[in-house]
C-alpha cells in the first residue's frame, strides 16, 4: 500500500530547502535594516568639495601660528591653545568624531577660563581612536588630529 504524499519524507525535504533559504534571507534583511553601517557618508560629494575649504582653513591656522594641546583623563579634559597671532582667546567648537561609531560623535562649545585653558566634561569615558577638530565659533581656521584616548598632552596642531 502506498503512503499519501504528505506522509513521505522526500516531498517535505524538497519543500524545506527553498523555504529555509527564504526564511534565512528575510532574517538577514531584517538584521541589516536594523543595523545600518555609518562608515560611508551619504553626502560624500559635498564632503569631498568641502575638503578644499578645510585645507585653506588649516593653512590659515598654520599662517597664524595657532597651536593646541589636549589633556584628557577619564571624563574631564582641557585644551590649551597657543593663539599665535590672534588677539584674544576665541570661543571654540570642538568636534569629537569616533572612527567607526557615528552615534558616539559629539560637539562641544568651549570658553576659556581666566588662565586661557578650555576645560570640558564628557558624558562617557573616551577610549580608543578619535578624530578631533577645533575651530573658532566663526569657523575661520581649523586644527585637527587623530587622538587615542585616554591621552596626556597630545598636540592637536603643531606648527613646524
Amino acid at each position: 500500500m502506498k503512503k499519501a504524499w504528505y506522509k513521505q519524507f522526500w516531498p517535505w525535504f524538497l519543500i524545506a530547502l527553498p523555504t529555509s533559504a527564504v526564511v534565512a534571507s528575510l532574517v538577514t534583511f531584517s538584521i541589516f535594516s536594523q543595523n545600518k553601517v555609518s562608515l560611508v557618508a551619504e553626502d560624500y560629494y559635498k564632503r569631498g568639495k568641502a575638503i578644499n575649504i578645510d585645507l585653506s582653513r588649516i593653512t590659515l591656522a598654520n599662517e597664524k601660528r595657532i597651536q593646541a594641546w589636549i589633556d584628557f583623563d577619564t571624563q574631564s579634559g582641557a585644551i590649551r591653545l597657543n593663539r599665535g597671532d590672534l588677539d584674544t582667546h576665541p570661543t571654540l567648537r570642538a568636534i569629537f568624531t569616533h572612527r567607526t561609531l557615528a552615534d558616539k560623535d559629539f560637539t562641544l562649545m568651549l570658553n576659556p577660563d581666566a588662565s586661557g585653558i578650555y576645560r570640558f566634561q564628557t558624558d562617557a569615558a573616551l577610549s580608543g581612536p578619535w578624530f578631533i577638530e577645533i575651530e573658532p565659533f566663526d569657523a575661520t581656521w581649523l586644527l585637527q588630529n587623530k587622538i587615542y584616548f585616554p591621552t596626556a598632552d597630545t598636540a592637536i596642531h603643531k606648527v613646524d
